[in-house]
């Protein structure tokens, strides 16, 4: 696997871009940038969704939500560009496993929302508590995205230990 991803990345140019000179300080600047339209988006109308700022309508809060996708489709692309650089360093780093669980929580919860709230939610007037259903999976969002930034801040703390790289060449 770990070949696999560091042929993809030297095959597709990401391999000699990240290690440039600039290469990570701008994968990094743009990942950052990614989360900041994620949370200020997606975390606002959680916050909205728990109750907070009740005189903003979710309706007009919901508009802002393409900027959260690219903020979050940034973050993929860098992500990748990350991991297929240098796969043996994320792999196996359990604050990574832990990201991409949050991150999947955080999809699934999502779906559930659009599923079975969204309409409803948008309907919420202003200066009115959106429904229950809505404040809890604003809640599980928020949570989940607080604990991908957490995550993401420990990826450098954690290695995999070292007989790792051996069993997976």
């Amino acid at each position: 696997m770990i070949k696999t991803l560091l042929e993809f990345s030297q095959s597709t140019g990401i391999y000699g871009f990240m290690n440039s000179a600039w290469g990570w300080p701008i994968a990094e600047s743009l990942h950052f940038v990614g989360l900041c339209l994620i949370i200020g988006t997606v975390g606002v109308f959680d916050l909205r969704l728990m109750g907070l700022a009740k005189a903003t309508p979710l309706k007009a809060l919901h508009r802002l939500v393409p900027l959260g996708v690219a903020g979050y489709l940034l973050n993929v692309t860098t992500g990748i560009m990350f991991l297929t650089t240098a796969p043996d360093q994320y792999l196996f780093n359990p604050a990574v496993q832990t990201k991409l669980l949050f991150m999947l929580i955080a999809g699934i919860n999502m779906l559930f929302f659009y599923a079975t709230t969204a309409t409803a939610t948008r309907a919420t007037p202003a200066l009115a508590q959106a429904p229950l259903r809505a404040r809890v999976i604003g809640t599980i969002s928020l949570t989940c995205w607080l604990a991908v930034i957490v995550c993401g801040r420990l990826i450098t703390y954690y290695r995999p230990p070292y007989h790792w790289y051996f069993w997976c060449q």
